[in-house]
């Protein structure tokens, strides 16, 4: 989630300036980048449990520690609570989880050192904590209750709306993790093209990346119970946005999306004012309740188009938000996916080929039966695993094309190769560690904080 935007404070006075905003993140190809971000849940070595904001081995003191690497320090109401560094920015989800928001790079080979670094720095701050660091989707031991809470104006205004409208919103907010990645787009017929596909198949990354199978410390009967919680999060703005596929679809139809998005806050003079549940089509005529008489700026849009979540979200670039977190390997090879499938004009024809005579019907019921059922998902002849085959094959030949190598002569597609073992054994990361907490952890979820630790 997202830290206050450092959008211009220009006010808004028409809803085609709205418009504008998302049509001017068009790029030249030439110009297209790819932004990852990543979570992960901290954890202290003696006993497990995530670690609080404050103390000697805290998350600010965590965040503090990092500023030897040469990260500038964010504050709010004088304690540290983010990071910034050559446009890239650490960041903290609700109970802690740390966040990096990557820079716009050229290359998956980028990425991915960006990546390693990061966690390099972290593993050499927290351990002098005592402490580690998970990736995994949802969070395998600790029960909400357990959860701290980081001291961030936004977090405390949803942490009181979200039991209003969903039964897991306070769930999705300290117990899970994700790895995203966000790309750019031409034209806006080039964004619409994208979105379709990407939402089409982003279940298949869901089932891909699936690993979030325990709860409290037991099997949950999910694959993936991250992608689940979001199905009773707040159906006001989460979900598959069946409206992407409708013929006429483009900037004006998501602006009008969002604007019936109700809204969580605004941020005016260093302060979160609570505006939760509603309107910002009030905000435009100068009767939001809660700041009556003024109008929204430019920032106050850019804050709300964070707070929408559905399974691709545009802002000035496409979001590709449906993957659990993971390893290091994993957190390259989602950017990876979606640059093969996308960036490619052949490999994007293909994918839209795969996906384009998908009724609603079946693309709901993708998202809805992926993350129980993962790979083993059935659909129409066969199986998820059946389309991620396909969806990866697409993928590999896209960053082949794309021919973007490393020193090493070495082309992205060697990013998938853990894909393709995933869909070569049929095994997903959440099967994987179902068979070791059934077989040598004897049932005890412990052995994961300290075999899958970064």
């Amino acid at each position: 989630m997202s830290s206050p935007s450092h959008v211009a404070e220009t006010p808004i006075t028409d809803r085609n300036e709205l418009v504008a905003t998302l049509a001017s993140g068009e790029k030249p190809k030439a110009q297209w980048r790819i932004g990852t971000e990543h979570e992960k849940f901290g954890f202290r070595l003696d006993d497990l449990r995530p670690p609080t904001f404050d103390g000697d081995r805290g998350i600010e003191a965590l965040l503090n520690g990092l500023t030897r690497f040469g990260w500038d320090p964010v504050q709010e109401d004088g304690r540290t609570i983010a990071l910034l560094r050559d446009n890239a920015s650490v960041t903290l989800e609700p109970a802690g989880q740390l966040e990096l928001s990557g820079a716009a790079v050229d290359t998956i080979h980028q990425t991915c050192v960006e990546t390693g670094t990061h966690l390099n720095e972290v593993a050499q701050v927290a351990g002098e904590l005592q402490l580690g660091f998970l990736g995994m989707g949802f969070q395998p031991k600790w029960t909400r209750d357990e959860m701290p809470w980081m001291p961030k104006g936004r977090y405390k205004i949803m942490r009181e709306y979200m039991p209003k409208v969903g039964t897991l919103g306070l769930d999705m907010m300290t117990r899970t993790c994700t790895v995203q990645v966000n790309l750019d787009y031409a034209t806006e017929a080039d964004m619409v093209k994208k979105f379709r596909v990407s939402l089409a198949l982003q279940p298949i990354a869901t089932a891909l990346f699936a690993d979030s199978p325990f709860t409290e410390g037991k099997p949950n009967g999910y694959q993936s119970y991250r992608s689940h919680i979001w199905t009773d999060t707040d159906n006001d703005r989460t979900g598959m946005l069946d409206f992407v596929f409708e013929d006429g679809f483009g900037y004006e139809r998501y602006v009008d999306y969002l604007l019936d998005v109700p809204m969580y806050f605004s941020y005016r003079d260093g302060k979160y004012h609570d505006a939760s549940g509603q309107s910002f089509r009030d905000f435009m005529v100068g009767k939001l309740p809660v700041l009556p008489g003024q109008l929204p700026t430019l920032r106050d849009w850019s804050d709300h188009m964070t707070t929408a979540f559905p399974e691709v979200r545009l802002k000035k670039y496409l979001e590709m938000r449906g993957a659990d977190a993971g390893p290091w390997s994993r957190l390259c090879a989602l950017p990876a996916f979606w640059v093969g499938l996308l960036y490619d004009d052949a490999a994007l024809d293909a994918a839209w080929d795969l996906v384009r005579d998908f009724s609603l019907v079946e693309r709901n019921v993708l998202r809805d039966g992926v993350p129980r059922h993962g790979l083993k998902l059935p659909f129409r002849n066969g199986t998820v695993l059946d389309l991620s085959r396909e969806a990866l094959k697409i993928a590999v030949a896209g960053l082949k094309r794309r021919a973007a190598r490393n020193a090493d002569g070495q082309d992205e597609s060697k990013f998938l190769e853990v894909l393709q073992e995933i869909v070569d054994s049929g095994l997903t990361p959440a099967d994987r560690k179902l068979a070791l907490f059934h077989g040598e952890w004897g049932g005890n979820i412990d052995p994961v904080f300290k075999e899958f630790a970064y």
